[in-house]
């Protein structure tokens, strides 16, 4: 593998959520440049079987990889749940994290009575990767898990701090708040947008895991231990790069990323 520093970390998703991570690493990696593949032709992976997104997601690392790039950071709960296999399987000696496996190390580093609440999609909750994650970390925690379906569209909507939104956070929250968590872990790219009115639900006695924040943390560990960090001889570029409707993409990502995108490309497959 190549020892220039200033190649792309490569990070992807389904679709458009994992931008909350893409934002996450400009903020704590100012210097690193990032390439980022959004799926948006086959998205939703969650409704797919899981030789699918296997598939899929052996196609999305063989592009990145194609980019030398220094790092893949799966940016998907549901490719991170049933296929990180198959990216670290090909990634070689390049360096491969994940969301889940962030979320999990942070949960369990900061859950104060090991009391931990996990919220997701369907498929990334019935998988149970999270509470795998954390039990193999730490078999002593207590592991509560909600599926919340509505989230996804409703952040999409950019319904944040909506009446609807409020409700449904209500409802969904309800029974695992019934459990005394300590923490939550948003285990969706797109929960990181309703941490405001998520915090005002589950109350100032509940820690929030950001799942972005936890895998920018993670993946400027790893830099650093693998001598991969970037020391700024190249300035940070960032690439953005779909598979479908562009325009979509970067009406809602320019959302998710808090700033402009810039061109974004398109590749067919």
């Amino acid at each position: 593998m190549s020892t220039d520093t200033s190649r792309p970390i490569g990070v992807f998703d389904s679709g458009v959520g994992g931008l909350t991570v893409v934002r996450a690493l400009m903020e704590r990696l100012p210097l690193e440049r990032i390439v980022y593949f959004g799926d948006t032709a086959r998205v939703p992976y969650g409704v797919k079987s899981v030789s699918t997104i296997e598939h899929y997601t052996a196609q999305i690392t063989d592009f990145l990889l194609q980019q030398d790039v220094k790092m893949l950071i799966v940016a998907c709960n549901t490719m991170a749940a049933v296929a990180a296999h198959i990216v670290a399987g090909r990634a070689g000696a390049v360096p491969v994290i994940n969301v889940i496996e962030a979320g999990a190390q942070a949960a369990v580093a900061q859950s104060a009575g090991g009391r931990i609440g996990v919220i997701g999609t369907p498929t990334t909750i019935n998988s149970n990767a999270y509470a795998r994650r954390m039990h193999a970390l730490d078999a002593g925690v207590r592991v509560y898990s909600q599926a919340c379906p509505l989230f996804v569209p409703l952040v999409e909507e950019g319904w944040l701090d909506h009446a609807v939104t409020r409700m449904t956070a209500q409802e969904y929250l309800r029974p695992v708040l019934a459990e005394e968590v300590d923490s939550l872990v948003l285990g969706c790219t797109h929960y990181p947008l309703l941490k405001p009115l998520l915090r005002d639900v589950a109350g100032p006695a509940v820690r929030l895991i950001d799942s972005a924040v936890t895998t920018a943390e993670l993946a400027a560990g790893c830099l650093q231990a693998e001598g991969l960090a970037n020391d700024g001889t190249r300035p940070a570029t960032y690439r953005f790069v779909v598979t479908d409707v562009p325009l979509r993409f970067q009406t809602i990502g320019e959302r998710f990323l808090g700033r402009s995108l810039g061109v974004i490309e398109r590749i067919d497959w």
